[in-house]
């Protein structure tokens, strides 16, 4: 029994084609990531570098904000820039 697995990406095309020519496949995409399938099941994502790049920041920024909102309410400490 095959499982139903939404994909997550608007553009897709099935494994025999992208082997032939995966750059036509992001080319064709315009950007935006690539669902490959197969048997119309998404077996990977191929994501362009610069969109890659851009959800690593978002990642990294996510991050930062858990830090800080887990840091908010830390006692202050004053330092002196002359003591480091």
């Amino acid at each position: 029994m095959q499982t139903i697995r939404p994909i997550l990406a608007e553009n897709s095309t099935n494994i025999s084609e992208f082997k032939k020519n995966p750059m036509a496949a992001v080319a064709q995409a315009d950007g935006f990531p690539v669902a490959v399938l197969n048997r119309n099941q998404p077996v990977f994502y191929c994501v362009p570098a610069a969109a890659y790049e851009l959800l690593m920041g978002k990642l990294e920024d996510l991050e930062l904000a858990q830090l800080v909102e887990a840091r908010k309410n830390q006692t202050e400490i004053d330092v002196d820039i002359n003591d480091l």
